[in-house]
């Protein structure tokens, strides 16, 4: 096997990994594809090609979290991971901890924690590597990894949150929310709703946002029927999807742009949390991006000639 194929073979763990640290679709791929530079000009072929690249980009998405850290504390308004249509590396024995931490609410748990403990976690709570792995990838002690995983673990079980196991029950209950959203339907809405579900918007003050958020199952409702029927009239579509291992859509206008996306948490039969990715800045990897602006604009024209 050639180097490029042996690359190629690892790639979908290496975007893995990196994704998890890094929860950016774009800067996952950018340390892939550093991580292939640095591995094309080594001089020499390490014993373990898998604990080779783990390492070397385990350590780039370190250095590229550092950096982002610094503008995410800038952010306007809330800041979500991009969204992720589909995980590229499966493993049947940890496929339970691969949907886990994948899930937007497993990300920005994640988002608390340091780089390194971050790290640590990924490699050693999502991927299963050895403690001697992780602390060659993360250049540290065996004794500093294991208190790394303890911290990180601590934090993460604190504040990790309970889905719906029943995959089939939750997509289910997704297609009935898609379709009461695409009809205005108030009432079906509100019965999908946990009493206290939240809806925020990441716009990151370059598209329009629930900035603040709405809570409450009668607010979302009454917001989201008054919203997506106008989208619907100027040709706007919801595209059921699964994004980060939970139901969710994309939503496109009427020459199939992306407009933004929407995840849905879903627990004891009921939608806690709504989010939507709408800072066209994320959205890139899922195709040609919509003007969301624009068709704000569309939007409000067409409710005030609808009122002449």
């Amino acid at each position: 096997m050639t180097q490029a194929e042996e690359f190629e073979e690892l790639r979908p763990l290496l975007f893995a990994i990196a994704y998890r640290i890094l929860g950016s679709v774009a800067e996952a791929e950018d340390a892939v594809q550093e991580t292939w530079m640095r591995y094309a000009t080594s001089s020499t072929r390490p014993t373990s090609t898998r604990a080779f690249l783990s390492a070397v980009v385990t350590r780039v998405s370190i250095d590229v979290l550092r950096s982002a850290r610094v503008r995410r504390e800038t952010y306007v308004g809330p800041w979500f991971p991009e969204p992720l249509v589909n995980d590229p590396y499966d493993d049947p024995e940890r496929s339970a901890e691969l949907a886990d931490s994948v899930s937007t609410a497993a990300l920005l748990l994640l988002e608390r924690l340091t780089p390194l403990e971050r790290a640590v976690f990924v490699l050693r709570e999502v991927f299963g590597f050895g403690f001697p792995e992780v602390a060659v990838a993360v250049e540290r002690s065996e004794a500093a990894c294991r208190q790394l995983a303890t911290r990180a673990r601590r934090h993460m079980d604190l504040g990790r949150p309970r889905f719906e196991a029943d995959r089939r029950e939750r997509e289910e209950l997704a297609a009935r929310f898609f379709e009461a959203l695409r009809n205005g339907d108030v009432d079906g809405l509100r019965r999908l709703l946990a009493a206290d579900v939240q809806m925020v918007g990441d716009g990151g003050g370059k598209a329009p946002a629930f900035a603040r958020g709405v809570i409450g199952a009668d607010n979302v409702a009454r917001v989201l029927a008054s919203t997506f029927p106008w989208l619907t009239r100027i040709d706007a579509r919801v595209e059921a999807h699964t994004l980060n291992g939970h139901p969710g859509a994309i939503l496109r206008d009427r020459d199939a742009k992306v407009i933004g996306t929407l995840t849905l948490d879903v627990l004891d039969g009921q939608i806690q949390m709504i989010r939507s990715v709408i800072n066209p800045d994320k959205l890139g990897h899922l195709g040609p991006v919509a003007d969301a602006w624009a068709l704000d604009s569309e939007v409000k024209r067409a409710r005030r000639s609808s009122k002449d």
